[in-house]
Order: structure tokens, then sequence, then C-alpha cells
């Protein structure tokens, strides 16, 4: 993604915005990174490379949910609409309905 993360120009952008173009990024790049390292561990047959590749990919969850948290506690709007669904029991589908509810 590098530079072109901008829709728009980036000297108009707020450096609010600009932050949050950067954890975005960050974010999408961590779930990648988890991504990969799923697909490399499941096809893994050495046990101490895989052992690696999982410890890799317990740092990539951190990263990823620092860069989540960080979005959370800086667009209220996310937060209202995503604290019904997150870390709860149910029905997936049902908790988005109650969390889009909760965004109007």
């Amino acid at each position: 993604m590098g530079f072109n993360q901008y829709h728009e120009p980036p000297q108009e952008l707020s450096e609010e915005t600009r932050t949050l173009a950067r954890i975005f990024a960050s974010l999408t790049e961590e779930s990648e990174a988890i991504n990969w390292y799923q697909q490399r561990i499941s096809v893994e047959k050495d046990s101490d490379a895989k052992a690696i590749m999982e410890n890799a990919q317990g740092e990539e969850f951190k990263h990823f949910g620092m860069d989540l948290e960080f979005l959370l506690r800086k667009l209220p709007k996310w937060k209202e609409t995503l604290e019904p669904i997150l870390f709860k029991s149910g029905d997936i589908v049902k908790l988005g309905k109650k969390g889009e509810k909760n965004s109007e």
C-alpha cells in the first residue's frame, strides 16, 4: 500500500485523518500477516518451524488488537457499533444488527 493510501490529496487532510489512515493501513497489514502465517502454519511439517511461525503470528494478533483498540478509542461511532458484537457469545448476525442500531 505504501503512500498510495490516500483517496484525497494528503495536504488537504487533517493530521488526525492522516494518523487514522496510517492505523487503517497498519490494521490491514497486520490482518494480511495473520493470514499469511495461518497459511504457512497449515502446511508446515517441521514442528520447530511451525512453533516459530505460531509465535510470530501471535505478535501479529497483538498488533492487530492494538490498532483496533486505537481506532475504537478515536472513533466513538466504531465503538458504539462494535461493542455489542465483539467478545459476545450468540448469533453474530443478530449481534451485528444490534450494533448497527447503536450506530444509527
